[in-house]
């Protein structure tokens, strides 16, 4: 044998060896999914997790589910709470893992790989969920005790959740028959598609969009913090020594707040206002769909309509007193504007301009008005709001109120490198919760601000208390170069709304999965975070943490008078 075949004979029998091998450990790799998660506070493995475990999990999840129903709804004892409703509670461990993983990097790191698995991965959920709440069997047990909850000695949680798995089921066509249950199942699946695709479109046109500026005297009155963005934005596009500006927050918020250039606005404005609404990625299609799947389905479940449908299930309980409290609101909104723009005006008018102040007006001139009534700059008041300092803010805060105290896990797993993950403990050092911060833009993220979580609190079924962890998410914009990440004040106030929110579900101490958290009527859950919010611009908590970003210098008394005028008087 010759020197080449020689060589050739042992570079194939190695790579042999190399593919046995790695056969060999992804036969003996454990889906991280299958088993509760063996890390600190059972965060999700994340750095574990791929792709290819999504599916098998979601079907392994769904089988052990459906095989816990059937042990509930085959029990030949008498229905119990225990039996029954708490048995229900505790029945999908493993589906709860997957989805709540899942659900979230969709919305938080959304990737084309992501957004195939969506694709079945959302239709199996809601059959699955579909088939559950319009098990037979499963309703009788629960309306049985749904029936007799006036004759048992239940506590208020107990009474609550068997009105709630009740009423729940019904919403969700236990009550049909099984012509409407296949219609309905057929509805729901058909919306779980649509909304699929409404989403993928609008993250899609989002990225996609672009505004290019290619001469640097067309970014007047724009923070140098704002331009620099543009800069780097553009760099990652090829488009070196011109700035590009997109329709994340971050970006397209302080283009409508402070550029001179009205034609720039006009743009920034249109695009973030049709967005996903013509062209390849026109949403108004699927809008049409979803607006005729809803109205079919409320009318299956007996509803006039799909508003009266989901009023039933919150406080309001119907339309017309939702839309009362709207117009309590409406009127004096719209008043309330009317003099706002009016100020807008005659400021514009001064300034020796002929044109009627428009929609892409209103940011910009709402800041010339404040700063001319209040001698209040928001570009200076946020070099008071580093995000590291919000973000200690909003942690005093919880001490003050609550004697919590929220410390760093540097190593901890997390699923993107920017996330930072903290242990959350009472006054005596027990811990209470795992908190996660997830704050910067990314194309992968979806627009907007939420909390939600890995992990529910609940009680098993032999006393052991489970923690939960909540996490944050925003689009605020993030640090480049010399660039740091500094809010506005509408970002302050989003921080300490969605902290509210996670406080929510890190404090609360429900027994049932059902109730625990934010698991409360949907116009109730942003009470927390309405109240939380305004602490954001108390004095004396400002203090604390409003510290010039260069200097450390704490936020001025002066300034917070003005902030405090401004907010009055507005």
């Amino acid at each position: 044998m010759n020197h080449y075949l020689l060589t050739l004979a042992t570079a194939l029998t190695m790579m042999g060896a190399a593919t046995n091998q790695v056969n060999a450990m992804e036969a003996s790799r454990t889906n991280p999914f299958m088993a509760p998660y063996d890390t600190p506070y059972e965060i999700p493995p994340f750095d574990r997790i791929s792709y290819d475990d999504y599916l098998p999990a979601l079907k392994a999840g769904i089988a052990e589910q459906k095989k816990a129903v059937e042990a509930i709804v085959n029990n030949p004892e008498a229905p119990t709470f225990e039996n029954t409703i708490v048995a229900l509670d505790h029945s999908g461990p493993l589906l709860e893992r997957v989805c709540l993983v899942f659900m979230a990097l969709d919305e938080s790191n959304s990737t084309p790989e992501m957004t195939a698995i969506g694709e079945e991965f959302y239709p199996l959920y809601s059959a699955h969920s579909d088939e559950i709440s319009m098990n037979e069997k499963l309703f009788a047990r629960i309306k049985t005790l749904y029936d007799n909850r006036d004759k048992m000695n239940y506590t208020k949680s107990q009474r609550l959740a068997i009105e709630k798995s009740y009423k729940d089921m019904v919403r969700n066509g236990a009550l049909l028959n099984d012509a409407d249950k296949a219609e309905l199942k057929a509805i729901n699946s058909r919306l779980s598609d649509l909304y699929l695709k409404f989403n993928k479109n609008l993250l899609t046109a989002t990225n996609a969009f672009e505004l290019v500026v290619d001469d640097k005297a067309k970014l007047s009155g724009l923070p140098e913090t704002s331009i620099a963005v543009a800069a780097e934005e553009a760099a990652k596009r090829n488009m070196k020594g011109k700035w590009v500006f997109t329709l994340h927050a971050p970006s397209r918020l302080p283009l409508l707040q402070y550029a001179d250039n009205r034609e720039l606005r006009e743009k920034m404005y249109k695009g973030y206002t049709t967005l996903a609404s013509s062209g390849e990625y026109n949403n108004y299609p699927v809008i049409a769909e979803i607006l005729k799947a809803r109205i079919r389905k409320a009318n299956i479940l007996g509803f006039k309509n799909y508003a009266d449908y989901m009023t039933d299930n919150v406080m309001a309980k119907n339309v017309k007193s939702a839309e009362e409290l709207l117009m309590q609101i409406w009127k004096p909104a719209i008043a309330r504007v009317d003099r706002e723009v009016a100020e807008m005006q005659a400021l514009s008018d001064k300034e020796g301009n002929n044109f009627t102040i428009a929609l892409w007006d209103y940011y910009y001139y709402a800041e010339k008005v404040r700063k001319d009534k209040y001698n209040l700059d928001e570009g200076l008041v946020s070099q008071y709001f580093h995000v590291d300092s919000v973000r200690k803010g909003i942690f005093s805060m919880a001490k003050k109120l609550y004697g919590v105290t929220f410390t760093e896990i540097p190593d901890a797993p997390k699923y993107d490198p920017e996330v930072k993950v903290y242990d959350v403990t009472d006054a005596d050092g027990k811990h209470v919760a795992v908190f996660m911060t997830d704050y910067y833009t990314r194309p992968s993220k979806r627009q907007g601000a939420w909390m939600s979580e890995f992990k529910g609190s609940f009680v098993t079924d032999d006393g052991k208390v489970e923690r939960p962890i909540v996490y944050n998410v925003a689009n605020f914009t993030r640090p480049t170069g010399n660039t740091p990440c500094l809010l506005s004040l509408d970002e302050v106030e989003t921080m300490f709304h969605e902290f509210g929110h996670g406080l929510h579900g890190m404090l609360t101490r429900a027994k049932y999965k059902s109730q625990a958290g934010t698991n409360v009527d949907r116009d109730f859950v942003e009470l927390p975070s309405q109240i939380h919010e305004h602490w954001a611009m108390e004095p004396e908590l400002l203090k604390t943490y409003a510290h010039h970003y260069k200097t450390g210098e704490v936020i001025p008394d002066e300034l917070i008078k003005k902030l405090d005028e401004a907010d009055r008087k507005s």
